[in-house]
């Protein structure tokens, strides 16, 4: 098993494990109510077909139960219900309040009121019994855990026999003339948006530097395997950008 590298790393700055919490709470305190906005600046719109593609890897089934953590603004739910009927079970779970206050006023706002719940929970150790659900979905959330893997053996817990994970992250660019562009658009341009949009250029340099600090797709599918899943699978896309992260247990 890993030593949670990334435990003491909030972005590029050294901190106490617990100091990372705290920050990244603060965060997304910071940036909840224009996150979704901000996904769009900063990917061009494509934080929607990677999503999307998401959705049709797991061909959700209404009789199923969904589990989305780190999901508080609702984009990945939605996508299920849509997917499903408004009798599929849905919880999505966020350490962060003020994210699943967007998420409860988004779903209020569509008329979603039955099937779903939102529960808030960090990822470490989530308050639901074993064998809960038979999907668990994190989108663009598991590098923001102070101990990963921690987050997967929880996942591991809380998924029925059968159960499929997937983890939608941004990656790492393999080609070197790409890595260099995509490093300076991440570096020069994301956290000046970021201050434009939504006042705050800080938060979105720490969202910045945890991509960089986050496990290769080989070296986060290991770990998986460590925490207990028995097959793993890692599917990337925009040239590496961002990977699907697919476990069975």
């Amino acid at each position: 098993m890993s030593d949670n590298p990334e435990k003491t790393w909030f972005g590029e700055t050294n901190v106490s494990p617990e100091e990372k919490t705290e920050k990244v709470l603060g965060v997304f305190h910071n940036v909840a109510k224009k996150y979704d906005i901000m996904n769009d600046f900063m990917s061009g719109g494509l934080h929607r077909l990677w999503k999307d593609r998401l959705i049709r890897m797991i061909r959700p089934r209404k009789n199923l139960a969904y589990l989305d953590v780190a999901g508080g603004t609702g984009d990945i739910a939605f996508r299920i219900r849509k997917a499903t009927s408004k009798n599929t079970s849905i919880t999505v779970s966020d350490i962060n309040e003020s994210m699943l206050a967007v998420g409860r006023d988004r779903a209020t706002d569509r008329g979603y009121i039955e099937g779903f719940e939102w529960i808030t929970g960090n990822a470490e150790s989530l308050p639901f019994p074993d064998n809960s659900f038979d999907v668990y979905t994190i989108a663009f959330g598991l590098r923001n855990v102070t101990h990963i893997d921690k987050a997967l053996k929880d996942a591991v817990r809380l998924l029925k026999p059968g159960g499929r994970f997937f983890c939608l992250e941004f990656s790492h660019v393999n080609d070197p003339i790409l890595a260099k562009m995509y490093d300076a658009y991440s570096y020069n341009v994301i956290p000046k948006i970021g201050s434009m949009v939504a006042d705050d250029a800080d938060s979105y340099q720490y969202l910045v530097e945890s991509i960089r600090k986050f496990p290769k797709p080989k070296a986060l599918e290991q770990r998986m395997k460590d925490a207990g899943f028995k097959r793993t699978k890692s599917t990337p896309m925009t040239f590496g950008v961002v990977c699907i992260h697919e476990g069975w247990v």
